[in-house]
């Protein structure tokens, strides 16, 4: 992509969830069209695309029949076959390309490119049969975290490795024949940062942001939270390299644990919109989504100065219900996702709080 797309184009978005549904809202305000790739009729993301898909990740004549309606290609969901992403590039620009998703899909991957960027990680190990974990475990140590390499999210696949765990009984649970030990870390707090990088290679990076989590779910991001200035200069050095030797072209969520010392240990990636990103729709002078649009689509990135201080909070369902609260709280700014089964501990929505600048 050598020149800016005019607004009127279309962005085609693979994934029809929630981060979805608020990239297609941030589109139509630059004057884009929206039309998403997805599994069922009534995702979250097919109730405000002006043009939905139905799909499967690996039927070529639908995705051939998407591309061919769109001018660029992103995703909102970074689980999607690699396969999928290859078979569109031949057709169409992809952003971000399969590469990015070949290394963030896996934790073995993203932990090593993470470590060639000069990040430090939790001690790992790979983990591929029981004897490979009783291995594993008498050099890692306890306590210790035994995960599925690929595919969990919100604590899912994984546990937690003590000394009396039963062994085979942990390894069997994840059902599974490829998974990573990774030591425990005692950490003072975890952030996170997201980075955006253009098609033409401007970078711009959100403010750090602390994340509080409860039941391995993300609860509340909070901005500002402290960091020492030259540990965030050089933080921000190495994430300019890291996305640099990705070539990236979208979004990238970087989740940190901080240690009592102040060092930042990668603990995972994703390339796209996150939700400890949501405060910036509404305390952002550019909000995460926005400035994903404006990343695939060749435009210059939007300012990603806070103003002020922001805490967002998930609400999971059932407290959905309770809608009407935060609709009557003068200091709340609400946001559901048009999700209709609301079920315990399911992502319903978030709610921001602003306290503006002076």
């Amino acid at each position: 992509m050598t020149s800016p797309l005019p607004p009127g184009s279309v962005i085609g978005i693979l994934g029809g969830g929630q981060l979805g549904r608020m990239t297609a809202l941030a589109a139509a305000n630059l004057g884009y069209q929206a039309y998403v790739y997805c599994l069922n009729k009534d995702d979250p993301a097919a109730q405000v695309c002006a043009r939905s898909i139905v799909g499967q990740y690996d039927d070529e004549d639908a995705l051939r029949s998407f591309a061919a309606m769109c001018d660029v290609i992103t995703l909102e969901f970074e689980n999607i076959p690699t396969e999928t992403l290859q078979f569109l590039e031949n057709i169409i620009s992809v952003r971000p390309h399969h590469k990015v998703l070949a290394v963030t899909q896996s934790r073995l991957e993203e932990k090593g490119f993470a470590k060639e960027s000069g990040f430090e990680t939790a001690s790992y190990q790979a983990v591929r049969s029981i004897s490979d974990l009783r291995q594993a475990t008498k050099e890692i140590g306890c306590p210790s975290i035994l995960k599925t390499n690929r595919f969990g999210y919100d604590g899912k696949g994984q546990v937690r490795i003590e000394e009396d765990t039963d062994l085979v009984e942990a390894w069997e649970s994840l059902q599974t024949d490829e998974a990573i030990l990774e030591g425990f870390v005692e950490f003072d707090k975890e952030v996170s940062i997201i980075v955006a990088r253009s098609s033409i290679g401007e970078i711009k990076m959100f403010p750090v942001t602390e994340n509080i989590h409860v039941n391995h779910v993300l609860s509340e991001s909070i901005v500002p939270t402290t960091v020492a200035p030259e540990v965030l200069s050089e933080v921000e050095k190495k994430l300019v390299k890291l996305v640099e030797k990705m070539d990236l072209n979208g979004l990238l969520a970087i989740e940190f644990f901080v240690s009592k010392s102040g060092t930042f240990l990668v603990n995972e990636m994703a390339p796209r919109p996150h939700n400890s990103g949501h405060w910036t729709m509404d305390g952002c002078m550019t909000s995460q989504f926005e400035q994903l649009v404006r990343a695939v689509c060749g435009l210059p990135l939007g300012s990603t100065k806070a103003l002020g201080k922001v805490k967002m909070k998930n609400i999971l369902g059932p407290d959905d219900k309770n809608w009407e609260a935060y609709i009557k709280d003068a200091h709340a700014k609400l946001h559901l996702y048009g999700k209709s089964d609301s079920k315990p501990g399911r992502k319903m929505g978030h709610v921001t709080y602003l306290e503006l600048d002076q």
